[in-house]
Formats: structure tokens, sequence, C-alpha cells
């Protein structure tokens, strides 16, 4: 028992540990781009690029050591393709919108406006953001899809709380305040969804006869 219980926090701490720190950052993020916070903007958004991807993590974890046969293994492929296209989009958002944008601001001629500058690359970023929230919904669902035959409707709270999330994840990026409560609900999500499909009685029983056998 200690053993699992051991095993079920090291797995929460990896699911929770990248969205608790993508909510802390959120806290510090600039509202708005402009050449006073320009140099602020583009630093966070530095550190941000490898820590928007370790998102995944909170379905990866639970999704570990699989695909399995039937549709837990397509699910299982369907939620790895997922989370790669999340990754790579946006990954794009904070590039254009981040890095770039706060680069063109920051040097930007004296009196002249910046609007022309960052609208642009706004639009663009926000377009591989949308793309990217979008895929990290459609991960979620297949990782339900892949755990639902182990473990049934446990899955279900942390799924209805990572979809929640994911929706409001569209538009809200990091933003406090709704972006920061955002990233908490991954937590939560990527919490229960751990704790759901962790090492457990059944899991060990079953280890134990497998041994034997």
């Amino acid at each position: 028992m200690t053993a699992s219980l051991m095993t079920t926090s090291i797995r929460i701490a990896l699911a929770t540990a990248a969205p608790l720190a993508l909510a802390a950052a959120g806290l510090v993020h600039p509202h708005g781009l402009s050449t006073s916070t320009a140099a602020d903007w583009v630093d966070l958004h530095i550190l941000l690029l490898p820590l928007f991807p370790l998102l995944t993590i909170g379905l990866l974890v639970p999704l570990w050591q699989r695909p399995g046969p039937g549709i837990e293994g397509v699910a299982t492929v369907a939620a790895w393709i997922g989370a790669f296209v999340y990754t790579a989009f946006y990954t794009g958002l904070d590039a254009v919108a981040g890095i770039a944008a706060g680069t063109a601001v920051e040097h930007a001629a004296a009196g002249v406006g910046t609007g022309p500058l960052k609208r642009p690359l706004y639009e663009v970023g926000e377009s591989l953001g949308h793309v990217g929230a979008y895929a990290l919904i459609c991960t979620v669902v297949a990782a339900a899809a892949a755990l639902w035959p182990r473990h049934g409707a446990r899955v279900l709270p942390g799924t209805a709380v990572l979809l929640l999330a994911g929706w409001s994840f569209v538009d809200s990026h990091i933003f406090w305040p709704r972006g920061v409560w955002t990233m908490c609900a991954f937590a939560l999500g990527f919490a229960l969804l751990a704790r759901a499909t962790g090492p457990g009685p059944a899991a060990g029983a079953e280890r134990g006869q497998r041994a034997e056998g």
C-alpha cells in the first residue's frame, strides 16, 4: 500500500508540475504589450517556450506503457498525435505573438505606433494557438477513450475538469485571472486522472497473480 501511494504521489506531482508552473507565470504575465512591457513580454515568452509543451505530461502519465489492443491502442495513438499537434502549434503562438511581437514592439522606432507592428503577429499567433488548444481538447477525449477499458467511470471526473479547462484555454492563455484559474483547473484534472489510473489494490492483486503464474 505504501509503495502504491508513493507511486501515485509521484504520478500526481509529474502531472501537475507544468500547469502549476504556468499558473505562477500567469501571475506575472503583462496584461498588454507596449514599449514599456515589451522586454518583460519577450523574456517571459522565452521562458514559457519549453513549459507549454510539458502540459501534455499530465495526459502522458496515465497513458504510459500503452498502447494496448483494439480501441485502447487506437485511442492512445490518437492521443499521442493530438499531443504532438498541440505542442507544435501552441509553441507557434508563443514564438509569433510572444517573442516576435514583443521584439518588434521593443525595437520600434520612437513615435511609431505599435498597433500595425503587433496586430498581424497577434492574428497569426492566435490562429496557431486555437489549433493547438483544440488539439489539446481532442487529446483529452482520446486519452479518456484509451483509459476507459481498464479504468471505467473513474476517469470521468478528471476528464470533465480537463474538458472545461481546455475550452477555457482556447481564449484565456495564462492571463490573470481566467488563464491562471484555467491552469489550476488543468492541474486538478490531471491529478484526478493520475489518481484514478494509478496503482491500487486491484492493480497490486493483478500483478501478484501474474507473478505467481
